[in-house]
Order: structure tokens, then C-alpha cells, then sequence
């Protein structure tokens, strides 16, 4: 009988490329996670819808870290712009080992107000365009047989709103956790890794705009350390998924959100 064939973890290059999408915001987890990837050797791409603003998150990570960064406009629910974009990444850049997808939009509106068009808007981004820009990436990955993938979900997810978002925005966030361990099924044999992060509330605009201080008071009412979160605390954790030590880790979903799931 001939025994079963079992990936071999391949060596990380010291050269290699993280792309990250929806990351040109200066406040966001995305500029967060691709300065923190920048710090330790990654060279970055910014995807964003907002091409003028992932050029200045790249130049600035460029000068600030000193290694090689490029902003591209991508609007990542529309594969024509996907491919484009990964295009121009792969003829300028060093091989995509890490792909992290945070491109996300959210939705306050309450489901008996909800339209089809609104709802659509929110799948089109968040689940959608993951969809299309992880197959995308995933070519170069299984031919090289390494890679680290790591998605945004959220605890709106997992709790069923609660926060800001409403059903639309949780339920493409709960879309992605299928999403990612399906995925991890597929893709173990490659080398590639496939998780997610479910952030709490996290001191970013996603949720409406800036957060006032009292704002901050009543999202972190229930959590049980009494503060929201910052982005360089959930970019620390989507760095660890995305680096070498994290080999072993596969289909997991990484609660991050100060135990407001208990709560």
C-alpha cells in the first residue's frame, strides 16, 4: 500500500510580499496590520478603492520601515479590477506569501429597512470580494506551496450583531468564517494556511466615524477588560497568523475582542 503524501512545510523567504486590502485608511486595522508586517521585513501592497490614499499609506510605509511598498486601486468586488491590481503586485513586487483581507464595509440599517441593493452592497465587499481576491492570490501560492491567509471577520458574527452593524454586516462576516475553514480544507495540501480574526469593538471609523469617548465607554460597557480595542493590537495577532511560526495553525478563528463573547 502506498502511504499517504503529506505537505512538507517549505522554508519562508526572506523576501516576500503581503498584500492587503481595503488598508489605505490611516485609522484603520488594515494601515495598521501592513505597518506592523512592514516592521518585521514583509514588503506590502495596499489594495484599496481609494488609489491616491494606498499610495500615500505605501510611500509612507515605505520611508518610515524602509522596505518595498506599492498602493494600487482596486475595487476588490470586481475581478477585472482584482486581477489588475495583482498584476501590477506581482510584476513589482517580491512573491505574495500573505494575503490579508480587510476590505469590509458596515451597515447600521435594521433588517425591515434593509434593500436588496443595500444588502447586496454589503456581500458585494465583504464576502464577495474576498472570494474574488483570495483566488486570485491563491495561484502564486499553490505553485509556490506556501502561504498565509488571514480574513477580518467580526464578533458581530458570532453574537449576532450587538455593536453598530446590523443582520446584513454580520451575516457576510459569519459568511467568511465558513468561508475560511472550507477553504483551509482545500488549500492544507498546498502549504497554504487559511484563518480569520474576530475583533470586538476596535477604536477605528468603521463604526460611524471617529469614536467620542463616551462612544468608547458604551461599546466597551460589556467587555471584560473595559476598553475598546486599538488596531495595533488586532494587527499584532493577524501578523502572528500571517508569519512563519504559524505553520501549524489552519481553519481557526481567533477571537480578539477583550471577552465580550463571555459577556
Amino acid at each position: 500500500m502506498t502511504a499517504p503524501s503529506f505537505a512538507v512545510a517549505a522554508t519562508f523567504p526572506v523576501e516576500r510580499t503581503a498584500v492587503l486590502t481595503g488598508a489605505a485608511s490611516a485609522r484603520g486595522i488594515g494601515r495598521a496590520t501592513a505597518d506592523r508586517l512592514a516592521r518585521e521585513g514583509w514588503a506590502v501592497a495596499i489594495l484599496d478603492i481609494d488609489g491616491a490614499a494606498a499610495e500615500r499609506a505605501a510611500a509612507d510605509i515605505a520611508a518610515s520601515r524602509q522596505v518595498q511598498a506599492i498602493g494600487v486601486v482596486a475595487d476588490v468586488s470586481d475581478q477585472v479590477s482584482v486581477n489588475a491590481a495583482i498584476d501590477a503586485v506581482e510584476a513589482a513586487m517580491p512573491p505574495i506569501v500573505g494575503l490579508a483581507n480587510l476590505a469590509g464595509i458596515s451597515s447600521p440599517v435594521e433588517f425591515m429597512d434593509e434593500t436588496v441593493e443595500g444588502w447586496d452592497r454589503v456581500f458585494d465587499i465583504n464576502m464577495r470580494g474576498t472570494f474574488i481576491v483570495t483566488q486570485r492570490v491563491l495561484r502564486g501560492m499553490i505553485d509556490r506551496k506556501l502561504g498565509r491567509i488571514v480574513s477580518v471577520s467580526s464578533i458581530s458574527a458570532q453574537r449576532g450583531g450587538g455593536t453598530y452593524s446590523k443582520v446584513a454586516y454580520s451575516a457576510s462576516k459569519a459568511a467568511l468564517l465558513g468561508f475560511t475553514r472550507a477553504l483551509a480544507r482545500e488549500m492544507g495540501q498546498h502549504n497554504i494556511t487559511v484563518n480569520a480574526v474576530a475583533p470586538g469593538p476596535i477604536d477605528t471609523d468603521i463604526m460611524g466615524g471617529t469614536l467620542s469617548e463616551e462612544r468608547k465607554a458604551q461599546l466597551a460597557a460589556d467587555v471584560l477588560v473595559g476598553r475598546v480595542g486599538s488596531p495595533d493590537e488586532v494587527a499584532a495577532l493577524m501578523a502572528f497568523l500571517m508569519g512563519p511560526d504559524a505553520g501549524y495553525i489552519t481553519a481557526a478563528t481567533y477571537d480578539i475582542n477583550g471577552g465580550l463573547q463571555v459577556s
